[in-house]
This record gives C-alpha cells, structure tokens and sequence, in this order.
C-alpha cells in the first residue's frame, strides 16, 4: 500500500525521536479526543434540556424534533467531511474542529441573547427564534461534537496500530467508558456551580485555550507520514490463525458500500444509536412509567460501564485473534435482549437485566465503531468511509428521542418503539450470519 506523506510531521517535535512507539502518545490524545466530544453527545445535551425548555419556553416534544433535524443535518455531511479528513488529515482538521467546537459552546452560553437579537431585529416570533437557533445549534454541536470529534480521534489511533488494534481499543474504551458514565454528574456539577450558561463557556474556553493547541502539538495522521510503521516492537500472543490487520489492497468508499459487511455493521450501530439514544433522552419518563423514580433510572450508567468495560477491554483484546462475525452476532444479540428488557421494563429483575444488556452492548459498540473499518477496508479512505457510517450513527441518534416521543404520545407507552426496533434488528441478524471478510475488486479479478 502506498501513502501519500503529508510535510511539517516534525514540527514542533519528529515523532520517530521519541524513545518510545509514538502511537501510545496518540492513543492518549484519541483518548482526550473523545472526552471533549462529550458536549456534542447526548448524554451531555441532556443534561441540558430542562434549561433549555426553560429559557427557550419550547416544549419537551418540539426540542426533540430540533434536536432531530440539526442531527439529521449533521448526519447529511459527514462523509464529504470524511473525505476532506482524507486529503488535508487528522491534525489540520482535528485541531480546527476543537476550536470551532469551543468557540461553538462560548457562543451556546448566550443562546437567549442571541433569540432575543433575533427577534429584535427581524420581528420574528419568539417561538420560531427559539426553534431556528436550538436547531442550528444543534446541528453544529452535534456535526463537530458527536460526529467528527469523535470519528477523527478514534480513526488516529485505529492508524497508529495494526495487530495491537484490539489492545489499544481496549484501552481506549475503559477510559472513554468511564468518562462517558461520569459526565452527566460532573456536567450537572458545573451547571449547580455556574448556571447552564458558565457550564458552556467553562468548557468552551477550555477547549479552545487547551485542547486545540494540545490536539495540534501530539496528533499525527498515521505512522507512515512520520517515517514509522504501525504497532511497537511489542510482539504479542502468537497464533498462526490469527485474522489479517488489514486488507489485501485498500477499498475506496465506492467500493466498500457495495460490501454486504459495510452495511450490516454500519445499520446495527445505526440501530444502537437509535435506541441508545432514545433511552438516554428520554431516560427519566420511560422508567417513570414503569414506576421506576428518576435517581433510580439516572443509576443505571454507573454499574452498566463498568460491564461496558469489562466487555470493551476482553472482546477487543479477543478481536486481534478472532473473526469479527462472532463480534457482531454477539453484539446484535445484546442489542435485541436490551430492547425486549426494555419494553418490559419493570424493578427488580427486569431493572437489573436492562442495566447488564445496556452495558454489554455499549461495551460491543466500541469495537464495531472502531475496528472494523480498518481492518476491512484499510487506512488511505477511512475518513470518507467512517464518515458516511458515522453519518448512519448520528442520524440513528437523531431519530431515536423523536420517535419513541411520537409512539409515547399516542399509544400512551414507549413499548412499541421498543419491539418495533426489536423486529428490525432481527432481519439484520438473520443477515449477519452471511457476514464474510469483503475481497477487494481486484482481488477478486484476479482470481476468478
């Protein structure tokens, strides 16, 4: 395979003159990569969403149909972004992505001057202003936050290592897990201390006065631009079975969408998302309707990641020995038990069983979102090609609030949103079972 070497690798420092294999620095910035996205995800919007019915004066039903179209919008081009990431690479487009992200939140923390700017200056409606900004809003944050923040830190540390994928994803999910389980609390913690607004520009200035600079002096693209290889001079558990790394020659993201394992992958992320979601947001009124109070509901997070963790750490160090069907099988078993555990969600057993499928599948999302793609379809179209199924992620996160709110408001449950999803997941399991490592076109030429 050849690489396209991009110029100023050793500035301000060569990565080849470390003393170590540089691609543990880069896990530890993907690492911090991913924790920053944490504004853009859900579970740290929805910490915001009581004040934001609050100071919008917008109902629960219509911030949940914003929060859907400014995801949707999202969704709609990450994969040209994803090409952009291609060509200009990680470190240029990493770095200006936590800085727009930073100036985006110091901008979010004067949301109600600028709906009252709005009005003021066009006549418009309150209601419209509020609806307009939330959603323009929401697209960004969601785009720079949900979708390319996180994309780009998990694509940089997948380059960095071949046959010590699955480690470093092991590693990278214990901490991403963690720091995702224990968000909401310290978000809630700043929002007590300085208001919804001091929480979003505290974390705005951060970013932009930190994080940016940090993301630009530690993140490379890919070991070949910096004259190295992938992987440390670790060897690892030997096995003469073991799966390739990477593919014979790199697909293209034309190429990889007429795969059958792109897209089966890609739709169960796509359908996690879409649930996930929809739970997260929705959390406190759907246990509440199974009599469920809302510390108790809010306590699922905590021991979920911690499993999330345990099966984030064994599967992904498994993964580096073992076909990736059984990963996906596994994972879409997980996900439909969540679903049937939800929809018959009630305390006692039925509580603990949703908390221990809702950290299995989290834990599993980790390693679909992350080792597939390179180990498939290999590094040179990563970003185009992550790009478009994070572009199925965000749109399945964009759906899910608003959906499972339309099936509550008139069937009066959020049941059967719950078994609607659990049908759709099981055609995509039945289909799974047909899941073969893709040949590259080639390839495939050459030997018939």
């Amino acid at each position: 395979m050849k690489h396209e070497v991009r110029k100023n690798t050793d500035i301000p420092f060569s990565p080849a003159k470390v003393p170590f294999f540089y691609g543990w620095i880069i896990l530890a910035m993907g690492i911090i990569g991913v924790l920053m996205s944490i504004p853009g995800q859900t579970m740290g919007v929805s910490v915001f969403t009581d004040d934001l019915i609050r100071v919008l004066k917008m109902s629960r039903v219509n911030l949940s149909l914003a929060y859907m179209i400014g995801t949707i919008m999202s969704a709609l081009i990450l994969t040209p972004a994803g090409k952009k990431l291609d060509r200009y690479g990680i470190r240029a487009i990493g770095t200006a992505v936590v800085f727009l992200l930073g100036g985006l939140l110091i901008g979010l923390s004067f949301l109600d001057k600028i709906i009252g700017s709005l009005i003021s200056t066009t006549n418009a409606s309150p209601r419209l202003a509020a609806f307009i900004v939330i959603t323009i809003s929401f697209f960004l944050l969601r785009f720079l936050g949900q979708g390319m923040l996180t994309m780009m830190s998990r694509n940089m540390v997948m380059k960095w290592f071949d046959k010590q994928r699955g480690m470093a994803n092991a590693i990278l999910g214990i901490f991403t897990s963690f720091g995702f389980s224990l968000a909401p609390k310290l978000l809630n913690g700043m929002i007590g201390a300085g208001g919804w607004n001091g929480a979003w520009r505290s974390l705005g200035l951060g970013m932009i006065t930190a994080g940016a600079v940090v993301f630009w002096i530690v993140s490379r693209d890919n070991p070949f631009d910096c004259g190295m290889k992938p992987d440390s001079k670790w060897k690892g558990l030997k096995r003469k079975a073991r799966p390739a790394g990477h593919p014979q020659r790199d697909f293209t993201l034309k190429e990889a969408s007429k795969t059958l394992p792109f897209w089966i992958f890609g739709l169960t992320l796509a359908m996690q998302s879409l649930f996930v979601t929809a739970i997260t947001f929705h959390i406190v009124s759907i246990f509440g309707a199974a009599g469920i109070g809302k510390v108790q509901a809010i306590g699922i997070f905590l021991p979920a990641s911690f499993i999330a963790v345990t099966v984030n750490f064994s599967v992904s160090l498994m993964s580096d020995y073992i076909k990736l069907r059984y990963i996906l099988i596994m994972h879409q078993l997980g996900i439909m038990l969540c679903m049937f555990f939800v929809s018959r969600l009630g305390s006692g057993l039925a509580y603990v069983l949703v908390i221990v499928s809702y950290g299995l599948i989290n834990g599993l999302f980790n390693i679909s979102i992350s080792i597939v793609w390179p180990r498939y379809y290999g590094i040179t179209h990563l970003g185009a090609i992550t790009g478009m199924i994070m572009g199925f992620i965000v749109a399945g996160s964009a759906v899910g609030p608003y959906f499972f709110s339309l099936v509550n408001k008139y069937t009066g449950s959020y049941n059967g949103a719950s078994l609607i999803c659990l049908g759709v997941m099981l055609v995509l399991f039945v289909l799974a079972f047909r899941v073969r490592r893709p040949v590259p076109p080639v390839s495939a030429a050459g030997a018939a």
